[in-house]
């Protein structure tokens, strides 16, 4: 008996891991340069270089700035200096970056 409960309990476990769960995933050809940031720019490029939300974090969660790009550039000179997380929207796509900006 107790092992067609081991069995059982094994069958849900692993039936609850298997499942795939929606993920965006990665954006095609995605380039983040320069990294570390010295100019107060940086450019992002994509294989579909289409419309971009930009989303800048600090290393405690909080968003520091919040942005939609057309092209490639973004203006990062009203960021102090430090270590910020960068999510990075394209379509259906998400990436998320370490920046260090100097």
């Amino acid at each position: 008996m107790k092992k067609l409960y081991f069995i059982i309990l094994f069958c849900i476990a692993s039936l609850g891991y298997s499942q795939d769960t929606p993920t965006n995933g990665d954006i095609e050809g995605f380039k983040l340069y320069p990294n570390p940031v010295t100019s107060g720019k940086i450019f992002i490029n994509t294989a579909l270089n289409a419309p971009k939300k930009v989303l800048i974090f600090d290393v405690l969660g909080n968003k520091v700035m919040e942005a939609t790009i057309i092209g490639t550039e973004l203006n990062l000179s009203d960021i102090d200096a430090g270590i910020y997380v960068i999510r990075v929207y394209e379509k259906d796509k998400m990436v998320t970056r370490k920046l260090i900006v100097k």
